[in-house]
């Protein structure tokens, strides 16, 4: 079998509004267990809890998920305010 090699380059990475993306989803997954916690005997009684951890977990690694992204932003920005400009 012959190893199949791509044949043009990769394209460029899409930046967008990242922290804002990852905000939105950190809320939806915290937003999702609040609504799920009156319900913890229905899940309990068919083995379904994990159900409920499984969206905490997901609004815990989303925190940090905007803590690193957040970050990355600023040290971009950084990065592009050191650039020196055209030479005139």
């Amino acid at each position: 079998m012959k190893k199949w090699t791509p044949t043009h380059e990769a394209p460029e990475p899409l930046e967008g509004p990242v922290v804002a993306t990852i905000t939105g989803g950190t809320i939806l997954w915290f937003v999702l267990f609040l609504a799920q916690l009156p319900f913890y005997g229905w899940y309990a009684d068919h083995g379904h809890t994990w159900w409920i951890w499984t969206c905490l977990a997901g609004g815990g690694l989303g925190l940090i998920g905007v803590w690193y992204v957040r970050r990355r932003d600023a040290a971009i920005k950084r990065s592009a305010g050191a650039r020196p400009g055209p030479a005139e």
